[in-house]
């Protein structure tokens, strides 16, 4: 009868000797942690540069030429210098389209931050159905864009929309009134759908950097006496600043490239009112075909000036929001 602890004995022994066998072949590489590492994130590296920074530098070089949209063997390039940049910050549209996108961000996305903290201190909280109402939540977020811009197209319709008829029945309105159609009310709007979407989505974020506050410190706080208001002050919000940072920097960067929304919900319209840079740059890329200064290269020009804004909100955001001391 074989001794079962003599038999775990040699299970350990042989384990311990594989164990063994396996570092020193690794020592016998002679690479380091840090030599590791390298090996290991280079396919990542090589990969965000194959689909990152190559379409940026590409970008950036197409600004600096005339450009065709699909360039023929028998079409040359002429180097132009600045004179995109001359042509795109003299164009009204393009000022008209930054101040829609500034707006639209600098409004949408605090707003987003204020009510997704509060979902997430509500969600936090138990109750019967906490976690259906969790789930529940997502499910603005989890619409696509276009489809979530043909659904409010259709609720905000003059004619047929679901919006303007309860408020003609209740009283509120005398007749039927043509939201998308008023350039100041249609930004409002394209707003406010934004913040309907996207808020659960803060809510998530805001949700998961509640739940990684220990528990203890608030049980502290309560024995000290201090008042909710106070463990919210001085607990909550300094220990939340790592995932406010993430939440500002993922939803600030989508909104200010926002393209999906108004393209599906106004096309841009009416007039100008609602033509975020991103859109204005695809009409002037795609609209305007031809070898001269405008046309793709313009809108290569007005793609490289949005993604050095989206870098400077960025770095903001990192250089007052970032703690160290927090993590």
């Amino acid at each position: 009868m074989v001794d079962s602890t003599t038999g775990e004995q040699n299970i350990t022994r042989f384990g311990e000797e594989d164990l063994r066998g396996r570092l020193r072949r690794y020592r016998e590489l002679r690479i380091t942690e840090e030599e590791l590492a390298t090996v290991l994130l280079m396919p990542v590296m090589l990969f965000l540069l194959a689909v990152s920074f190559y379409p940026i530098v590409d970008t950036l070089w197409a600004s600096l030429h005339t450009g065709y949209v699909i360039q023929l063997p028998t079409q040359t390039t002429e180097f132009v210098g600045i004179e995109n940049y001359r042509n795109l910050f003299s164009d009204e549209s393009f000022w008209n389209s930054l101040g829609v996108s500034l707006f639209y961000t600098f409004v949408s996305v605090p707003v987003e931050l204020v009510f997704g903290l509060g979902l997430a201190l509500l969600l936090k909280a138990d109750f019967k159905g906490k976690y259906f109402a969790q789930a529940a939540i997502l499910f603005p977020w989890a619409l696509p864009t276009v489809i979530n811009a043909k659904i409010w197209a259709w609720l905000l319709n003059p004619n047929y929309g679901v919006l303007s008829d309860i408020l003609v029945r209740i009283g509120l309105l005398n007749q039927p009134y043509p939201f998308l159609s008023k350039p100041d009310i249609a930004l409002y709007a394209m707003t406010g759908i934004t913040i309907w979407k996207t808020t659960s989505f803060m809510a998530l974020i805001m949700l998961a950097g509640l739940s990684s506050i220990p528990e203890y410190l608030y049980e502290s706080a309560r024995m000290d006496g201090t008042t909710p208001w106070q463990r919210f002050r001085d607990i909550t919000l300094p220990l939340l600043k790592p995932t406010i940072l993430v939440a500002l920097i993922f939803r600030t960067l989508p909104a200010f490239q926002a393209f999906g929304l108004p393209y599906g919900l106004t096309g841009g319209g009416p007039g100008e009112a609602t033509t975020t840079l991103v859109l204005y740059t695809q009409q002037a890329a795609y609209n305007n075909p031809g070898p001269t200064n405008g046309g793709f290269a313009l809108g290569s020009a007005a793609a490289t000036v949005i993604t050095m804004i989206a870098l400077v909100i960025a770095l903001i955001y990192v250089a007052t929001l970032y703690d160290p001391e927090v993590r």
